[in-house]
């Protein structure tokens, strides 16, 4: 079967934590024969952090070049603004070359900012630095305060415990003089020629896949890696440091908690941001769903990729 056009058209593969996206992408762009696979998970962004991503290795890849794996070391900051234009300059290579990008992740933020009309506000390095600092003393719920006396509306949609959120909130006010828009724009996207597939996986399935995946991730060496990579400055990582399974681990390793609980933290952590990714894609009304298990997916990955 051959894509009706590659011009301009943007494939997107999303669904929560293994659900089997990336090896989807590979087969799917086998099948087309002329697409490549831009990755949107933003923890796959960087260099060593490989086990607790689950990051697709060279032999997974069966020869498909894969954009935007290894691209930052883990001191660097990863921002979302960032990312969309790496993306979408990864896009307009594809598109250069008539090749068709396949965008892979299980944000909806890193997706939406890829193919939809999502600005971001710039950063101040000085002025994030002193509600970080308010925030280190005061706490997330005083500065929640602040933020719903200053903007009532982004108040109402950001948690009072999320301070990172409440600090990049302020931020943008103060940088602006603007309110701060917490919600995201509608479904548009800026290509004209979008097909997005989703992978739909029973909870109670997703959840022992999710085991599974931890399993597998500490026998293939997860605590290793993270021992690996706390001399190139994971602890010092503003978005490195954070990430599910190595923040945990950083907790085990430092003796604030048993490898047992780390384990066990990651898995729970791990199963509650799926059901978060899960519940935001459900409302792409552009997302074709199908079943994970289906043993003609990728025939039927391919019928939505070359739909006209």
């Amino acid at each position: 079967m051959v894509l009706v056009s590659t011009a301009d058209r943007v494939l997107v593969v999303v669904g929560p934590t293994a659900s089997g996206k990336s090896a989807l992408a590979v087969s799917l762009c086998q099948r087309i024969g002329s697409a490549e696979v831009i990755n949107a998970d933003s923890m796959q962004l960087y260099r060593g952090m490989d086990v607790g991503t689950a990051k697709i290795d060279d032999a997974e890849r069966q020869g498909v070049p894969h954009h935007l794996l290894d691209v930052l070391d883990v001191t660097d900051p990863a921002t979302v603004a960032e990312f969309q234009r790496w993306a979408r300059a990864a896009i307009a290579d594809c598109h250069a070359r008539g090749v068709t990008p396949v965008v892979v992740g299980g944000s909806s933020l890193y997706i939406r900012a890829v193919i939809d009309r999502l600005e971001f506000p710039g950063t101040a390095p000085a002025i994030r630095k002193r509600w970080q600092q308010r925030l280190a003393q005061e706490g997330p719920a005083s500065l929640h305060s602040v933020l719903a006396a200053r903007a009532p509306e982004a108040a109402a949609s950001i948690l009072p415990s999320n301070g990172r959120r409440i600090v990049r909130a302020l931020e943008v006010i103060e940088l602006t003089g603007e309110p701060f828009v917490a919600t995201l724009p509608p479904y548009e996207s800026v290509y004209d020629d979008v097909l997005m597939i989703g992978l739909d996986v029973p909870r109670d399935v997703l959840d022992e896949r999710i085991a599974g995946r931890v399993d597998r991730m500490w026998s293939g060496g997860f605590v290793d890696e993270v021992r690996s990579l706390i001399p190139l400055g994971l602890r010092d990582g503003p978005t490195a440091s954070r990430a599910l399974g190595y923040r945990q681990i950083l907790e085990f390793l430092d003796g604030a908690a048993t490898e047992d609980d780390a384990r066990a933290a990651t898995t729970a952590g791990t199963r509650a941001f799926a059901r978060r990714q899960d519940r935001l894609f459900r409302k792409d009304p552009r997302i074709t769903w199908l079943a994970h298990d289906d043993p003609a997916l990728v025939d039927a990955a391919e019928a939505v990729a070359v739909h006209p």
